[in-house]
């Protein structure tokens, strides 16, 4: 587990000191977003839909290519009639992300891919007994973010897979509709 927070520490680390060489040249947005957490796979067996809120920031460099950090918060409540057990399941946590633009920053539409790893803190509550421990995380999506108006405000509407190694694992696909500001 040290290993594997030291190699996410280290990839956030490098993602910081890569916007801070490129400042120069590259262009800073951040928004904040919500929406709906489906849970899949053993997940989804053990709880059901939540919601997701989260705030962000992306680094592009010059080109297509940036560096995304972001935070989010969600939360589950367990699937009650199907297993007998009451409670919720909370996330929290922070991804750090490599992110691609299939067209230019002018484009009234701009498709944007992301791959990246985090640190989760999961927490669940089981008819009243709670215990929480941190993991590792990882996900991958896509998002478009839409131009509204003149300014440089755009609606992003995003998806991903997520997974956190839990136990059991937690795999989960947020969609999300945020607004996102900056150059």
């Amino acid at each position: 587990m040290k290993r594997i927070s030291m190699a996410v520490l280290a990839v956030a680390a490098l993602s910081v000191i890569a916007a801070s060489s490129a400042k120069a040249q590259g262009s800073l947005r951040y928004g904040i977003s919500g929406g709906l957490l489906m849970p899949t796979g053993n997940y989804n067996t053990l709880d059901k839909m939540g919601w997701v809120a989260g705030a962000g920031a992306t680094y592009w460099l010059p080109g297509n290519i940036g560096v995304r950090a972001e935070l989010s918060y969600s939360q589950t409540s367990h699937d009650s009639a199907a297993t007998g057990i009451g409670g919720n399941t909370k996330l929290i946590g922070g991804m750090a992300s490599a992110v691609y633009a299939l067209n230019p920053a002018s484009a009234p539409a701009r498709i944007i891919l992301s791959a990246g790893l985090g640190l989760y803190n999961v927490k669940a509550d089981l008819n009243g007994v709670s215990g929480s421990s941190t993991k590792v995380g990882f996900g991958g999506g896509a998002a478009v973010a839409f131009k509204l108006g003149a300014g440089s405000t755009r609606l992003i509407v995003a998806s991903r897979y997520q997974s956190v190694s839990a136990s059991p694992s937690l795999s989960f696909i947020p969609i999300t509709v945020g607004l996102s500001f900056g150059k």
